[in-house]
Parts: C-alpha cells; sequence; structure tokens
C-alpha cells in the first residue's frame, strides 16, 4: 500500500505532465496561428504591391497620352522621360523606338536587307562579334513567315498566277514559308542562341528591341550606335555629335531637319528610316510595400485616339 507522500509524489508529477502536455498543445496553437498571420500578411502585401504596380502602369498611360495630346514630337525632356515616383511606385519608361527593332528583319514576308546591314553595323560598333551577330540574325528571320522566292512571287502576284494549291502552280511561290522557331516576343528570347547569356543580353539591352510590328527610329532618343547603325555613312563620332546637340535642346523638329543636319549629300533620302515620333514604350519599375517588392516590366503602345494599351507585362517578386 502506497504511504501519503507517495501517493502526493505521483499527483504532482502527473500534474507537471498534463502541464507539459498542455504547455507543447498551446505552443503548436500559436505556432499555426504565427504561421497564418505571417502568410495573411504576406498576402496582403502581395495585393497591395499589385495594386501599387496597376497604379503606376496607369499613371505611365496617363503621362504618354498627355505628351501627345500637348506635341506631336516624342523628345527626352517630356515628363514620361522622367522617373516615375508615386504612391510607393518607382520606375521608368524606355521609348522603344530609340533601339533597333529585330522585327524589322523581316518586313512584307521579305528579309529585308537593308535592315541586316543596320544590324551588323550595329553589332560591330557595339562590339558583338561576327558570327555571333550572324546566328542572332537567322534566329530572328526564322521566328516569323517568309517568301523563299520573293522575286518568284512578285511576278506570281504580277501575272495574277492562279493558286491551285499544288506546288507546281504559279500562285504558290506566293505562299511565305511558315515560321521555323517561335516568335520573339523579347530579347530574352535570345537566350536560345549559342553566346548569348546574361552578359550577351546586359550589352544589347540599350539598343535592340523587339516590337510587335515594323517601326522607324526616333532619331530624337535613338543612342549614337543605333544612328550610326540606320543611316549609311555615318561615322559613330558624328552620331554623338548629332546627340549632343538634340540633347541640349536642338530637338529635330521633322524628318527633313533630322537630314539635313547629316550633312551627308550623297545620302540617299529614302533610305533613312527614322523619324521623330513613336509609339512602342517599355515601363521597368518596382512597387514598395514595407520589406516587400514587387517588380513590372510592361510593353504599351500608343496610338492617336486612345490611351497607349499594355501590350504584354510581367510580374515578379
Amino acid at each position: 500500500m502506497d504511504s501519503p507522500s507517495n501517493q502526493r509524489g505521483m499527483a504532482i508529477i502527473s500534474a507537471l505532465l498534463i502541464a507539459a502536455v498542455v504547455a507543447v498543445i498551446a505552443a503548436g496553437m500559436l505556432t499555426r496561428q504565427s504561421v497564418s498571420t505571417r502568410a495573411l500578411e504576406a498576402e496582403q502585401l502581395r495585393v497591395q504591391g499589385r495594386w501599387l504596380l496597376n497604379g503606376g502602369l496607369e499613371l505611365s498611360r496617363q503621362l504618354l497620352w498627355d505628351a501627345r495630346q500637348r506635341d506631336p514630337l516624342t523628345r527626352l525632356d517630356q515628363p514620361w522621360a522622367q522617373v516615375l515616383n508615386a504612391y510607393g511606385f518607382e520606375g521608368r519608361l524606355e521609348d522603344e523606338q530609340g533601339k533597333f527593332n529585330l522585327r524589322t528583319l523581316v518586313a512584307n514576308e521579305r528579309v529585308d536587307d537593308g535592315q541586316v546591314e543596320a544590324f551588323q553595323r550595329l553589332c560591330a560598333l557595339i562590339g558583338l562579334n561576327d558570327a555571333l551577330a550572324r546566328r542572332i540574325t537567322l534566329r530572328v528571320i526564322e521566328s516569323y513567315p517568309r517568301l523563299l522566292n520573293p522575286a518568284l512571287a512578285d511576278k506570281a502576284m504580277a501575272n495574277n498566277g492562279f493558286d491551285s494549291g499544288r506546288g507546281i502552280s504559279p500562285g504558290a511561290a506566293r505562299k511565305p514559308q511558315p515560321p521555323a522557331l517561335p516568335m520573339l516576343r523579347s530579347l530574352e528570347d535570345l537566350r536560345s542562341v549559342d553566346g548569348v547569356d546574361d552578359a550577351v543580353v546586359r550589352k544589347l539591352a540599350p539598343y535592340l528591341t523587339v516590337i510587335p510590328a515594323n517601326t522607324w527610329v526616333n532619331g530624337n532618343t535613338a543612342t549614337a550606335p543605333v544612328l550610326a547603325a540606320y543611316v549609311p555613312g555615318l561615322s559613330l563620332e558624328r552620331a554623338q555629335a548629332l546627340i549632343n546637340e538634340r540633347d541640349a535642346g536642338r530637338w529635330f523638329i521633322n524628318r527633313g531637319d533630322f537630314v539635313n543636319r547629316l550633312r551627308l549629300p550623297q545620302l540617299e533620302v529614302t533610305s533613312v528610316k527614322v523619324g521623330i515620333t513613336s509609339d512602342w514604350f517599355r515601363l521597368r519599375g518596382q512597387a514598395r510595400r514595407e520589406q516587400r517588392r514587387v517588380s513590372v516590366e510592361a510593353l504599351l503602345h500608343r496610338s492617336q485616339d486612345r490611351l497607349p494599351q499594355v501590350i504584354w507585362s510581367r510580374v515578379g517578386v
């Protein structure tokens, strides 16, 4: 028979065990509650970040629209070109038509030899080797439908040839070859090209873009290498001198003004695919909410009759 002292000892041990179990259960409940609270807070910050990003996009669209209403020219001294910093959003708009558009290598289902030569000149000016430039050119060309024999297609069209659907019919030459590779959406898609890595993409980014339309280069926003590449016979030094004049306030007021200031009398004007307006812009920015940051990159298209449209956007944490 247990003594009273032993019974009291067992009761104390039982009480301690119960207290320990209760403490473990309580700790588990607190941990789960803490995890749930942190998850809820993270979700709230994510949602708030997305709203801030949407606000940044709307601000960008409005700035581009207002600039178009005030001035038909697109220049780097306009409000859209300044750093955006409002309501927790920080970012910047870039004029994509101040860069070389890889889409222009193929126009009207034909390889544009003039644009291919311009791209090769640009690659040489920024220090990209010829072999890699050729591989990039091939990657771009194979991303779009194109005629294998444009001369034969033009002849068939001139003769109004009937296409029976057979390869030997006169109109068959007018059928473009479908693209062999996926269409490019951004420079990031060039990573599939042998030799293109992070360093190459960073080198190309200030000078190249992918716009889903054939475009001209804006002389009021382009860099010296892009202008020198686009204008046959224009040296990099002369292009930089033009840009220094431009950025000092002597903006090109029209295409004729640009051509005249080139001082290249032997230049064939029709070969100069340079304008003074832009319709395509890229937004890069981030929303900050406490310790959380959400980034956005978007391509915007501006037209004359409505607010700029978001063509695509990417959001990341």
